[in-house]
């Protein structure tokens, strides 16, 4: 690492503790630049390019992650929650939790009390599947061993959401994509709950074309973050909807296949299976 990259992360480090200690005031980038002495312009480039993520952003993950804790473990209101993260209000605090986490902070805090999701329980070339929808679309589809197992880890994302073992609409679309019916790929319907980052990372899996493969790095490359390869990693790695977003497609640069949550002899063997299809082999 040169002097000037270990200079420039010391100035990252110290922006990140002054908005770790000061983010109940909602200090503004003028003043975080302030404080490691940066232009705000300067700063913002310096800080994206490392973190990748904004300040902005960056603080609104410690201020949610904050919020959580206060709703989940201390059980305190949204009023009381909003004050004490340093949010003008229910309506600031609301909207961020739709922006990062894809739920209001009520469903949050009532691990996903009046959300209701079907669920059933599927066969594909690769092993059973369970997948799980809203009325929005598919929030969960995993390989599974276990049909107990398998569903107990569905309800531990939302233990308190109403589950009812049903096989919808949204479901149906999703599936034909293992009966080779790829022109209906435009019918899936997804219902995603994550950061803007790991939505960014699973919007771009999207784009990567049947057969096609391509590396941490490349994703990196493509979502305006060079130097975030392992955060692109734990992003993928964070994939709720297995196959759908097609994260098997993501390889090392080494050319090595890499890890896969469902196993990596699932991924090759998909893997394969895109390939024969892509080439037109039955």
């Amino acid at each position: 690492m040169t002097t000037q990259a270990v200079y420039d992360y010391d100035r990252i480090a110290k922006a990140i503790e002054f908005i770790s200690s000061n983010f109940k005031e909602q200090p503004s980038l003028n003043e975080i630049a302030e404080s490691v002495h940066l232009s705000p312009y300067h700063f913002q480039r310096l800080f994206t390019d490392w973190a990748g993520v904004s300040p902005k952003k960056f603080m609104q993950y410690i201020s949610i992650e904050y919020a959580k804790q206060l709703l989940k473990e201390k059980q305190a209101t949204l009023f009381d929650t909003a004050q004490e993260t340093g949010l003008s209000g229910t309506g600031r605090l609301h909207d961020l939790f739709i922006t990062i986490e894809g739920m209001t902070p009520g469903e949050f805090k009532n691990g996903g009390e009046n959300l209701k999701i079907n669920y059933s329980f599927a066969e594909s070339p690769f092993g059973n599947l369970l997948v799980a929808s809203t009325t929005k679309g598919i929030c969960h589809m995993s390989f599974i061993d276990d049909e107990q197992k398998g569903l107990e880890n569905l309800k531990l994302r939302f233990p308190h959401a109403d589950y009812h073992q049903l096989l919808d609409k949204n479901q149906q679309d999703g599936l034909f994509i293992f009966q080779h019916d790829w022109s209906k790929l435009d019918q899936i319907k997804l219902h995603l709950s994550g950061t803007p980052f790991q939505l960014k990372v699973w919007e771009t899996l999207l784009k990567i074309p049947l057969g096609g493969l391509t590396t941490y790095g490349s994703i990196a490359q493509k979502i305006d973050s060079p130097k975030a390869s392992r955060a692109v990693g734990t992003a993928i790695g964070n994939n709720p909807v297995a196959f759908l977003i097609p994260c098997h497609r993501v390889i090392q640069s080494s050319g090595q296949l890499g890890g896969y949550m469902w196993g990596s002899v699932r991924k090759n063997a998909i893997i394969g299976w895109e390939a024969a299809h892509r080439n037109g082999t039955p």
